[in-house]
């Protein structure tokens, strides 16, 4: 049985997390229903999208109708319960648990095109990267926030660490579904602990103001 057939219920879950994020900053935003719509679907499958077109191909979301009903379901869901009005703690912890099922997922299915397109390890990082966190970071821009992916929880990291692992694992002949599979623990496992205890990569320090510069300066 070909391995990516195994992730597909990850993908799937990926998707639904993603669609749920954009329904929810839409939601918290105030924007129309096209509006959250827009924003749930290029967060879905904008990563996808951008991957595709870097690589000449056939957005898949063109040939499958999978990703994009599976995002129009979890609207029309989310729409019915209402879930901005549902405890905030418990739907924080419930989408950081399926949005780095996601993230990992897509970062492996990246990385495995990028591998199947025979480029080098730069490229397959690449393409991880874009697939996992591209709809985010389109997402993000548009409703002019900073994006998550700069400055929390190592999640750009994670998707990077992802992709070249699934490369070395190839380098080495490593392909079976058991070092696949250990791969996404581990990414997931990262992710999980950075949320959890708040960490993220070293920035640099602000310089304290001089006597001759204010707090403002």
């Amino acid at each position: 049985m070909n391995t990516l057939v195994s992730f597909d219920w990850l993908y799937l879950v990926g998707t639904v997390s993603f669609s749920v994020s954009g329904y929810l900053i839409g939601a918290r935003k105030h924007y129309d229903l096209l509006g959250i719509v827009i924003l749930a679907l290029l967060t879905a499958i904008g990563g996808g999208l951008i991957r595709d077109a870097l690589v000449s191909r056939m957005p898949a979301v063109f040939t499958d109708a999978g990703p994009v009903a599976a995002c129009l379901v979890t609207l029309i869901a989310a729409w019915i319960l209402r879930l901005e009005r549902h405890s905030q703690l418990v739907l924080q912890r419930t989408f950081i648990i399926a949005d780095s099922i996601g993230l990992v997922a897509f970062a492996i299915a990246g990385a495995q095109l990028g591998i199947a397109l025979d480029i080098n390890l730069f490229g397959v990082c690449f393409l991880g990267f874009v697939t996992a966190t591209g709809g985010g970071l389109v997402r993000d821009m548009m409703v002019n926030e900073v994006p998550f992916i700069l400055h929390r929880d190592f999640y750009g990291t994670v998707a990077i660490l992802t992709a070249a692992l699934i490369d070395g694992a190839h380098v080495m002949g490593a392909n079976d579904a058991i070092t696949r599979w250990g791969i996404f623990c581990f990414g997931l496992a990262i992710r999980l602990i950075a949320h959890s205890h708040d960490l993220s990569l070293p920035r640099p320090q602000r310089r304290p103001p001089g006597p001759d510069q204010d707090a403002s300066g």
